[in-house]
C-alpha cells in the first residue's frame, strides 16, 4: 500500500509539474537563439517599432511549396521571424502564408499586389529544370500598404520587415536637404539613392543663400559633387546649421580627370580652406591603385578599330573597409578619381576613417598627363590604406556637437541625366547608408547592414554523388542487422552461460 502511494504522489507530482511548465511557456516566452549572427533575436530598433505600434499591422507572405533545400530556408527563417514579431507586438503583428501555386485567383493577386514570380532551378532525379515561385511579403496597415517583392538569400529579413512598418506607422518622415545652386546633381540624377531613401526621409533640393539660415527643419544636409566655387558668406550659413546641432554629407572631387585632353587637374571650390580650419585636409592629388576599374582603349589595325580594355589605376575601386555601420556588408564601391585625406585637428574634435585603399595604392600630384599604356611597377604604388572616407565630429562649428561624413569623390552615386545609367550597388548604398546613419536615431541601419553569413555546399561529382545517395540507403540497413546479430550473439553467449552453471 505504501508503495503503490508513494508511485502515485511521485506522478502526481511529475503531472502538475508539466501542467505548470506549460503554464508558465504559455504566459512567458522564452526562446534560445543559437544562430552565430543571432539572425531570429530581434534588435532593439525593431524592438522600439514594435512597442509604439498604434495600429494592427498585417503581413501576407507569398510563399511557394515544394522549392529546393536552399530556397526553402527562407520560408522557414521568415516564419519563425515573425513568431517573434507577433510574439513582441503582443498581437499587434498577425502574419499569414499563402501559396500563389495553389490557386490561379491567389497568383493574381499576389501579382496584383506587387510580388512577381521568380525562375529558380529544381534538380529532380539529378536533371535540372525550371520553376515558378513567389517568394515575397506585403506588409499592411489599414488601407496602405508596402510591398517586399522578394526576399534575396542570404539578405536581412529583419531590416526589409522593419523598414516596411516603420514607413507605414510613422506619417512624419525627417526632411534632407539637397544642397542646390552650385552645379550639384538634382535629386533626378541620383535617382537609384533617391528610391532607398524616400523609403525613410524627405529628400528636398535647398537653394543655400548668402542670407537665409538653413531651416532647422532639416535633420541633415547633403552636399554632393558642386561644380562652381561656394561663396564664404554660403559658408557661414553651414557653419551655423553645424553649430545648430546638424548633420552634413559632403562629397566632392579635389581632382578632375579629363580624357578628351588626357590630363588630370586639382579643382578648388572654397571648401578646402573650410575644411582645413576644421583640421581635415583633402590633398589634391590623384590616388592610383593596383585594385582599380578598366578604361576601353580604341586602337586602329588595318581597316578595323580594336577596343581593348585596360586598367586605370586613377579609377580605385574600395574594398578595405572599416568596422563601421555605414560601410558594414560593403565589398566594393567604385571611385571616378579620388584623394586622400588627412586629419589634423585638435582635441574637439574626433575623426573616423572608414574606408581606406588597397595595400598597393599611392598618389600623384597635380596637374599629370594620363599615359594609358604606361607599364606600372610595384615601385609606383608605395603606400597602402590611403583614407578616402572619413567621420569628423564633435565642436565642428560653435559649442554644439555635430557630424560630418567627407568622402573625397563627388561622383560616386550620382546617375547623371540619362535614366538608364545604373551604378553599383554598393556605390548607392554607401550614400544611403551614410544619410541613414547621420539622421536615423532608430538604429535601423545596424539592421540594413547586418552580415549574413553564407555556406554553400560544394558541386560534387555525378559519380560521388551516387555513391553518397546508396551509401545513405544501404548503411542504416547494416547497422540494424550488424546491431541485431550482435545483440543475437550477446543473448547465446548468456545462455550458453547459464547452461554450463551447475547446481549442485
Amino acid at each position: 500500500m505504501g508503495k503503490t502511494y508513494k508511485i502515485s504522489t511521485a506522478i502526481g507530482l511529475v503531472v502538475l509539474i508539466i501542467i505548470i511548465i506549460n503554464i508558465l511557456a504559455h504566459i512567458y516566452s522564452f526562446r534560445l537563439d543559437l544562430t552565430e549572427n543571432r539572425e531570429y533575436t530581434l534588435s532593439r530598433p525593431t524592438r522600439n517599432i514594435l512597442k509604439n505600434l498604434d495600429n494592427p499591422v498585417t503581413i501576407t507572405a507569398y510563399f511557394s511549396k515544394d522549392l529546393p533545400p536552399h530556397i526553402i530556408n527562407i520560408s522557414t527563417s521568415l516564419r519563425d521571424l515573425l513568431v517573434e514579431y507577433s510574439t513582441r507586438s503582443k498581437g499587434m503583428v498577425v502574419y499569414r502564408f499563402v501559396n500563389p501555386n495553389e490557386k490561379e485567383d491567389i497568383e493574381q493577386e499576389a501579382v496584383k499586389n506587387g510580388i512577381q514570380p521568380v525562375m529558380i532551378n529544381v534538380r529532380e532525379k539529378d536533371q535540372v529544370k525550371q520553376q515558378k515561385a513567389y517568394l515575397g511579403a506585403v506588409v499592411s496597415m489599414g488601407e496602405r500598404k508596402e510591398v517586399i517583392p522578394f526576399f534575396e538569400p542570404g539578405a536581412e529579413m529583419e531590416y526589409s520587415l522593419s523598414s516596411a512598418i516603420k514607413k507605414l506607422s510613422v506619417t512624419d518622415k525627417p526632411s534632407i536637404a539637397l544642397i542646390q545652386g552650385h552645379g550639384e546633381p538634382s535629386p533626378s540624377e541620383i535617382y537609384q539613392a533617391l528610391e532607398e531613401l524616400n523609403v525613410h526621409f524627405n529628400l528636398e533640393p535647398y537653394q543655400l543663400t548668402d542670407t537665409s539660415a538653413i531651416p532647422g527643419r532639416f535633420k541633415t544636409i547633403a552636399l554632393i559633387r558642386p561644380k562652381d566655387t561656394i561663396p564664404p558668406s554660403q559658408l557661414a550659413r553651414l557653419d551655423e546649421f553645424l553649430a545648430s546641432g546638424g548633420n552634413m554629407l559632403l562629397a566632392f572631387d579635389r581632382v578632375e580627370g579629363d580624357f578628351s585632353v588626357p590630363m588630370g587637374r586639382s579643382l578648388s571650390y572654397g571648401l578646402e580652406e573650410w575644411l582645413q580650419r576644421k583640421g581635415i585636409a583633402v590633398s589634391e592629388s590623384f590616388i592610383i591603385d593596383t585594385k582599380c576599374g578598366f578604361v576601353t582603349l580604341q586602337q586602329q589595325q588595318g581597316n578595323f578599330i580594336m577596343s581593348t580594355q585596360i586598367q586605370f589605376p586613377y579609377l580605385p575601386i574600395i574594398s578595405n573597409f572599416a568596422n563601421n555601420p555605414i560601410t558594414r556588408g560593403l565589398e566594393s564601391v567604385s571611385l571616378q578619381f579620388a584623394s586622400p585625406i588627412n586629419f589634423a585637428g585638435d582635441s574637439t574634435k574626433k575623426f573616423t576613417p572608414i574606408a581606406f585603399s588597397s595595400e598597393r595604392s599611392g598618389t600623384i600630384k597635380t596637374p599629370l598627363y594620363f599615359d594609358v599604356q604606361k607599364n606600372w611597377t610595384q615601385s609606383d604604388f608605395p603606400s597602402s590604406n590611403l583614407v578616402v572616407a572619413g567621420i569628423l565630429e564633435g565642436k565642428l562649428a560653435g559649442n554644439t556637437d555635430s557630424r560630418m561624413i567627407i568622402i573625397s569623390d563627388g561622383d560616386f552615386a550620382v546617375n547623371g541625366p540619362q535614366r538608364g545609367a545604373q551604378l553599383p550597388k554598393d556605390n548607392v548604398s554607401l550614400l544611403v547608408n551614410a544619410i541613414d546613419w547621420l539622421s536615423d536615431e532608430t538604429g535601423l541601419i545596424d539592421l540594413r547592414t547586418k552580415e549574413v553569413t553564407s555556406r554553400p555546399l560544394k558541386e560534387i561529382p555525378d559519380a560521388r554523388r551516387s555513391f553518397l545517395k546508396w551509401f545513405n540507403f544501404i548503411a542504416p540497413v547494416i547497422m540494424i542487422i550488424a546491431y541485431g546479430i550482435t545483440r543475437w550473439q550477446i543473448n547465446r553467449n548468456k545462455r550458453i552461460k547459464r547452461m554450463e552453471v551447475s547446481y549442485e
